[in-house]
């Protein structure tokens, strides 16, 4: 990323460019199929991809290339400078994969955000199916720590979020719109 920097410390702005994007998205994909990332250079891009694309959506296609589009956004502002949240974070562990393959202590905290319960549900190549919802909702009621859960509250979701688990969820009443 070139560093188009405002006068305020850390902060980039000006990178709401739709070829800027395009080249962009191709280098994180290359990156990605390179097995570089874990890379710092794609940990940048992909910062910059989710918070300039489109909803702030994280899809990709069956070829495991990030492919959401450009959003469409008067104004971003991008941090450069993330110090602030180094000791609130040193502790914590990301992970990714499978959500029941993530080891879980009994107190470990659990955010979940599963895709919703809509027709389009292939944010990745192996999709989130209708068994994903219930797997999901299934290995959360067994998780005795606190756990917040994002999804729609369509029927189903009620039902098996509510019949699956003890804690408190909190379901969106309609889905995303273009401009939330």
């Amino acid at each position: 990323m070139n560093d188009r920097r405002s006068a305020g410390r850390g902060v980039l702005r000006g990178l709401q460019d739709r070829p800027y994007f395009a080249r962009n998205r191709l280098r994180f994909n290359a990156l990605v199929a390179n097995g570089r990332a874990d890379s710092a250079e794609a940990a940048a891009l992909f910062y910059y991809l989710n918070r300039t694309g489109y909803n702030g959506l994280c899809r990709s296609n069956r070829r495991g290339e990030f492919n959401v589009p450009f959003g469409r956004y008067e104004a971003i502002t991008y941090r450069t400078d993330f110090k602030e949240y180094e000791a609130a974070l040193a502790t914590w562990q990301f992970t990714s994969g499978d959500f029941e393959q993530v080891a879980l202590d009994p107190d470990d905290f659990v955010y979940a955000d599963p895709s919703y319960d809509v027709e389009f549900t292939k944010y990745s190549k192996e999709g989130f199916s209708w068994r994903d919802q219930v797997r999901v909702a299934e290995w959360l009621a067994c998780h005795r720590g606190p756990v917040v859960l994002s999804n729609q509250a369509t029927p189903q979701i009620v039902e098996i979020d509510g019949r699956k688990t003890n804690h408190v969820i909190r379901l969106a009443d309609e889905p995303r719109s273009a401009d939330t």
